[in-house]
């Protein structure tokens, strides 16, 4: 059953100027976007939701107070949902991976939305935030060769903006980011095995899966050549008293800006 939304009004009133456009073939590969009043194309903001991966809709932005005010200034605006990681082919990349299509299909269809394809940022909290720097750090996913032509659209942003973000998806490394064991229990390595796509940890060693800790590794990812990124976790410090507190935990913000100088 589809899932019902509330209109995609923003905080002024104004409805969306398109509404759930498809950008793929899961049922939450949808987005609205907002179109700046422009003869020429404008910039696009994109906001990605949070939600840990499981959870959340592109609703979450509509009455976001920054929306008029890059409206008013000729930037475009649009939210969007993406598969959850539970959901085939499962795992936090499957979800990072819609979005990354979603940019891709606004720059194919640049001119539907008029829509300039040299200047597109997103912005998200939490595990949108993670996904927008994941995003900014990773080096061009272009496939020129693929037969889908929307996959031939540069996956490079402007600028990303991150609230509430973790500074990896290398979920081991969080142990010494936050500075206290955090991947040790059967349930904590049953979530990072999710995490990585996989049912359940039993029988695998999730620390030898590389590969797949070298793709989520946004932080490691990050290079000199990568866009501008303004990131801010206001979260409490100190010792996590829950999930909400190790997730959002201002030394994920702290490790980023170490590796970024």
């Amino acid at each position: 059953m589809l899932e019902e939304f509330p209109e995609p009004i923003n905080i002024n009133g104004e409805r969306a100027t398109f509404i759930d456009e498809k950008y793929g073939e899961h049922e939450r590969n949808n987005f609205d976007i907002w179109l700046a009043k422009s003869d020429k194309p404008t910039p696009l903001v994109v906001y990605i939701h949070g939600g840990g991966f499981v959870g959340g809709d592109k609703s979450k932005y509509y009455q976001s107070s920054d929306w008029p005010r890059f409206l008013e200034n000729g930037i475009s605006i649009a939210a969007i949902n993406y598969r959850f990681m539970n959901e085939p082919p499962y795992g936090i990349l499957s979800s990072m991976n819609d979005s990354k299509r979603m940019i891709q299909y606004v720059r194919y269809n640049a001119e539907k939305y008029n829509i300039d394809k040299t200047k597109i940022a997103c912005s998200g909290g939490s595990a949108g935030a993670g996904t927008a720097l994941w995003l900014a750090f990773s080096d061009e996913m272009a496939d020129a060769k693929n037969p889908d032509p929307v996959l031939s659209e540069s996956t490079r942003l402007t600028c990303a903006g991150a609230f509430a973000t973790q500074a990896t998806y290398d979920i081991f490394q969080w142990d010494e980011i936050i500075g206290i064991p955090l991947s040790q229990t059967p349930e904590q390595l049953h979530s990072i095995a999710r995490a990585f796509g996989f049912k359940s940890a039993e029988n695998i060693d999730l620390r030898k899966e590389t590969a797949i800790r070298e793709d989520l590794d946004f932080k490691a990812k990050m290079d000199k050549h990568d866009a501008p990124v303004f990131i801010f976790n206001r979260h409490k410090a100190g010792i996590p008293e829950n999930t909400d507190d190790i997730n959002h935990h201002p030394n994920h913000a702290k490790a980023l800006k170490e590796k970024a100088k």
